[in-house]
């Protein structure tokens, strides 16, 4: 086992080394010659690099820096890349968010809203409008549906439909159906509209890009599930960035497109392509609600066990994390702009 947790290390710092010269002195005084940002290619580079690059040339601009983008297609790619210093920042969900702070000396910088002002987003499942499958069907449990997941680190794919539908009925997904597919939301998308698979989870915002991109595709799936709202995305940085420019970055996003001049105009339209509406000031604790789903997860787990005393601490731990985050929602209106 540590062999091949060694030789697994090894190849994920070959494949980061071919990813792109890491910015030199990001953690030193004076400002790098480059910076690199990275975002989850959830739908696909093609697609998702012409929404970026106006901001990441904006941010640029405002820095003095050049930023270049790193596209992943999956979570683990991104934590990684930032533990490596591939990437000095990025746009991350929220579960791999807390894997960044956690394993890859990051810290959270600020958080989206959407374009309608909402900080949070939902967790969905889908299916094909002509299956006749509806919640109750999907939750028989009769080994009759393929079922699509999200990466094993997606909040809105894994995390949240775990945490608010199937462990508090004591199911697992892998027992319930026929097969369970990990992929992005897009593939997830496709699939279910074609009829590749007749369920899948997926996200508000997801849902909101398929339609736009494929609308003939969209008018195929509807929703008959949703999760309670989830924190949005967050910008994340390492935290050995050099201070006066993290700065300048966390100025950058905080401002961007709330002016009333031309140049605030043409950043909106920027936003609005990305679904976004702006961003807002945010922390570590921002990511509070993961860490209750991921204690509710340990907990629920705990008890199946039937262990006494691991049940006692998984208890604990998901008391200490719920009333931190409380604590956490409680201060947000006086920090919010």
């Amino acid at each position: 086992m540590i062999r091949r947790t060694l030789m697994l290390c090894a190849a994920a710092a070959l494949v980061l080394a071919g990813c792109g010269k890491p910015a030199e002195n990001a953690g030193g005084g004076s400002a790098p010659g480059e910076l690199t940002f990275s975002i989850l290619s959830a739908e696909n580079q093609a697609s998702m690099e012409p929404l970026w690059t106006p901001l990441l040339n904006d941010l640029a601009a405002a820095t003095g820096v050049k930023v270049k983008p790193y596209f992943a297609t999956n979570y683990t790619s991104l934590v990684e890349a930032m533990r490596f210093n591939q990437v000095q920042m990025g746009w991350f969900s929220a579960s791999p968010a807390l894997s960044a702070v956690r394993r890859a000396n990051g810290e959270v910088l600020g958080r989206v809203v959407d374009a309608g002002g909402d900080a949070t987003y939902k967790s969905v499942i889908i299916v094909r409008k002509d299956s006749g499958i509806t919640l109750e069907k999907l939750l028989a449990c009769d080994k009759t549906i393929n079922f699509g997941i999200g990466d094993t680190q997606s909040t809105s794919g894994t995390l949240a439909p775990l945490t608010y539908l199937f462990t508090p009925r004591n199911i697992e997904p892998a027992k319930c159906f026929k097969s369970v597919r990990s992929a992005s939301h897009q593939a997830n998308a496709f699939s279910v509209a074609n009829g590749v698979l007749q369920a899948a989870t997926n996200n508000s915002v997801g849902m909101l890009f398929f339609a736009r991109q494929n609308p003939a595709l969209a008018d195929r799936v509807q929703v008959i599930w949703e999760s309670p709202p989830l924190p949005e995305s967050s910008i994340v940085v390492r935290k050995d960035m050099d201070p006066a420019l993290k700065e300048k970055i966390r100025q950058f996003f905080l401002t961007y497109g709330t002016g009333t001049d031309a140049k605030a105009e043409k950043q909106r339209e920027v936003l609005k392509g990305l679904a976004y509406g702006g961003f807002r000031p945010a922390d570590n604790s921002y990511l509070n609600p993961v860490r209750e789903m991921e204690a509710g997860e340990a907990l629920a787990a705990a008890r199946r066990s039937g262990d006494a005393g691991r049940i006692a601490k998984a208890q604990a731990e998901f008391d200490k994390v719920r009333a931190e985050t409380a604590q956490a929602q409680a201060i947000e209106p006086a920090t919010a702009p």
